[in-house]
């Protein structure tokens, strides 16, 4: 039999904050070299007496999220307790919101396979992140509370999504935009990001829903999209065998490749939620929500358009600058500045996601703090437009200048890599080259025309590299023409 799936994905994101979500205690990027337990107090460690207050911060960029997901953003909304027992949440429960949560209906609409589909985001909700548990080889468990308490934002789908490949195009756009919005670093290594995925499976036709199981704790792409092709694949497999699916959660075990049981699914039910009795509910004046619309930015999808429409560059090219919001302010700084140059926004697109995407992407650094600014990659390809430099020196002057940062003309003068454009010398060099070649000089006279690429490239040898191709050319082209006609 055929089935379709029927996938929900929720992701929780770590906001970029200062503090944590309910005490004064930093929140840090990277805890890594952090020593453990070490930005801790009586309120994310849940000692007696210790009671929480809202990150004020952490609700404007939830309120800027929900915006940028289309959603309605509830002026009122409540925290609750979510109840459940494990070593990584001392209060014995998680401050979070349900029923009255601070985003809600919204969508996103991504592409696959050169189609449009719109996913519906029921909510988006404000909530606390777990301590982070090590499990050691001799079987002891130890806890750090570092991250206990940061801000998360949790990002619940409805069941709108069908294959693996829309769940990764879905997951993938989200991602962009909280990077974006300067929400959160989309470093899923570091567990800036998880995704849990709801995976169900129905045989072809059918409306009814198959029973779901929860994949936990993806925290990569390639985690996410072979969890649920394989869930997929179990799931199917299962049903054609005469099984039954359970409904239960699943861990995922990246190097092996399959899913395996962890516990039973819990329901709503099981985690007892009431609502927070030491924080009243949250009251948005609408007055503060239009101050958050106001710092929204144009999002990726809708920059991407314009890029394409107002510079005329190709949509690759869009596509892959307006992914990063400083890639794509860099861009359009430069081509401001190529205007008045006359350099065309395409030439800025090419050198941008070719030679300079290079270098970054071997050095590992963001276009932030970049060496070379767009004052210098603009100079660069005005020398190239004026013909005082060749294409491929200009790859070796922006690789200097990437490293020293250096003005283009300062390299240039310092290299050596300047083009010989003079045009006396250049019929020297030509009358040279044939003078000492009267072989192939000969072939060519007498109708081999795949010897002149031989000489172009013969002159270019000559001079280093540093005669100007078009001049040379034109040169090369006369001197034959008039020895052909003094040979007849």
């Amino acid at each position: 039999m055929e089935y379709d799936a029927v996938i929900g994905l929720e992701v929780h994101a770590q906001i970029h904050t200062h503090t944590k979500m309910f005490c004064a205690c930093h929140v840090m990027k990277d805890t890594g070299d952090i020593p453990p337990n070490t930005y801790v107090c009586p309120v994310c460690l849940a000692l007696p007496g210790a009671l929480p207050v809202v990150n004020r911060r952490a609700v404007e960029i939830g309120m800027l999220t929900g915006m940028a997901l289309h959603c309605t953003i509830n002026t009122t909304n409540v925290f609750a307790r979510k109840s459940y027992f494990y070593p990584d949440l001392p209060k014995g429960y998680q401050i979070s919101q349900y029923d009255l949560p601070l985003a809600s209906d919204g969508y996103l609409d991504i592409e696959v396979d050169g189609e449009t589909r719109r996913i519906r985001i029921r909510r988006a909700h404000l909530e606390e992140d777990t301590a982070k548990l090590y499990h050691l080889d001799d079987g002891r468990v130890q806890v750090d509370f570092n991250r206990a308490g940061a801000p998360l934002l949790e990002i619940v789908t409805e069941p709108d999504l069908h294959t693996a490949e829309e769940v990764r195009a879905y997951a993938t756009l989200l991602r962009t935009i909280l990077v974006y919005l300067g929400v959160n670093t989309g470093d899923m290594e570091k567990g800036m990001m998880r995704f849990e995925a709801n995976v169900s499976v129905r045989p072809r036709g059918s409306t009814l829903f198959g029973t779901r199981v929860e994949i936990k704790n993806l925290n990569s792409f390639r985690s996410l999209t072979r969890g649920v092709e394989y869930e997929i694949q179990r799931q199917s497999a299962l049903l054609d065998s005469g099984g039954v699916v359970e409904q239960e959660t699943m861990g995922w075990n990246e190097s092996a490749g399959y899913t395996y049981p962890q516990r039973s699914k819990e329901h709503a039910h099981d985690y007892r939620y009431f609502p927070e009795p030491d924080i009243p509910p949250l009251q948005l004046d609408p007055a503060w929500i239009a101050a958050v619309r106001a710092e929204l930015p144009e999002l990726p999808t809708e920059r991407r358009s314009r890029l394409t429409t107002q510079y005329g560059i190709r949509a690759y090219d869009a596509e892959l600058l307006a992914a990063d919001r400083a890639l794509a302010d860099y861009f359009e700084v430069a081509v401001k500045m190529g205007q008045e140059l006359a350099l065309a926004p395409q030439d800025v697109a090419n050198w941008m996601t070719g030679e300079l995407f290079r270098l970054l992407n071997e050095a590992n650094r963001p276009i932030t703090g970049c060496r070379v600014t767009p004052e210098h990659l603009i100079a660069l390809l005005f020398l190239v437009q004026k013909g005082t430099i060749s294409a491929s020196a200009a790859k070796k002057v922006l690789s200097e200048v990437f490293v020293t940062g250096e003005a283009p003309n300062t390299v240039v003068k310092r290299l050596g890599l300047a083009q010989m454009s003079d045009t006396d010398a250049l019929h020297a060099l030509v009358a040279q080259v044939l003078d000492q070649n009267p072989i192939q000089l000969a072939q060519y006279l007498e109708g081999k025309e795949s010897v002149w690429g031989w000489f172009v490239g013969q002159v270019m040898r000559a001079s280093q590299g540093k005669a100007n191709p078009t001049q040379t050319r034109e040169i090369l082209q006369k001197s034959l023409e008039q020895r052909r006609s003094s040979q007849s």
